[in-house]
């Protein structure tokens, strides 16, 4: 075991990955971007998100040349942040691989300290118990959601926080149940509307987001993915309108809702 920790520890970065770094150090020189020079954590942030989502769907359309491209992309957003870093000394790139790997070898004991596991149930209980106790950070947070990013899409976010709370049994005990509640809460956000009540309508809807991620985790359904291939659903649909209306010689701004809704009937089919 000894030897495998060895070898994660003493293995060399990649000759291309120094040469990415030194070409961030140059867009950053004085000789370099204005631009990139001016580029601060948070705006890099922002950055990051959209490249992690590109690599999303990259996965999603299956193609290769697309994952490696977007792979790149979000490479170079992370080594951006090691590089303005290291100018403020706090760390370096070393720094973070040595973390990271530190972190794997003492989340899996199975493989790097011998220990034994029934099953892959247990591999994830083992996960959750080293990130609790040996790991929690901040002592003012629940250790049960501890690791949760509150960047998080908002329905992934919410379907980790109510998968943790399940975990520990605050939870239904069927589908159904969540199904009544999911009435429950349409239910109160149309008196919200009935009142003209903004707030209540904001807080009802939020109510009713949150009843349909619970049953998207009964179906083992990620209600994130769910969500993101409907819309995906809906823009090729809507495509194909634009296109049909466009072999008619209509504009869509002048499309009446009643030929919209046929082409949509036949873009369904």
């Amino acid at each position: 075991m000894e030897k495998q920790r060895e070898a994660v520890r003493n293995r060399e970065p990649s000759p291309e990955i120094g040469e990415l770094l030194a070409l961030i150090r140059t867009l950053r020189s004085p000789e370099g971007c204005p631009w990139d020079r001016l580029q601060k954590e948070k705006d890099l942030g922002r950055y990051l998100l959209s490249e992690a989502y590109e690599v999303i769907d990259a996965v999603i359309e299956g193609s290769p040349a697309d994952l490696r491209e977007e792979l790149g992309d979000l490479l170079f957003q992370i080594l951006f942040l090691v590089v303005l870093a290291e100018e403020q000394g706090h760390f370096d790139l070393a720094g973070v691989v040595r973390g990271i790997s530190e972190k794997m070898i003492r989340r899996h004991p199975h493989v790097f300290a011998g220990k034994s596991v029934r099953d892959v149930s247990e591999v994830k209980a083992n996960w959750e118990k080293i990130k609790a106790t040996q790991e929690h950070k901040d002592k003012h947070a629940s250790p049960l959601f501890d690791g949760i990013s509150r960047s998080l899409p908002a329905l992934s976010r919410a379907q980790d926080i109510t998968t943790r709370a399940a975990k520990i049994g605050f939870d239904w005990e069927r589908a159904d149940q969540v199904i009544e509640k999911i009435e429950e809460e349409l239910q109160e956000f149309k008196e919200a509307v009935r009142l003209k009540n903004q707030d209540g309508m904001e807080e009802e809807i939020g109510d009713l987001l949150f009843s349909v991620v619970n049953l998207s985790r009964f179906a083992n359904v990620r209600a994130e993915e769910a969500l993101r291939r409907t819309t995906g659903k809906f823009l090729r649909r809507f495509q194909y309108i634009e296109k049909r209306l466009q072999e008619e010689g209509v504009n869509l701004e002048e499309a009446t809702l009643a030929a919209m809704d046929r082409l949509w009937e036949e873009a369904k089919s």
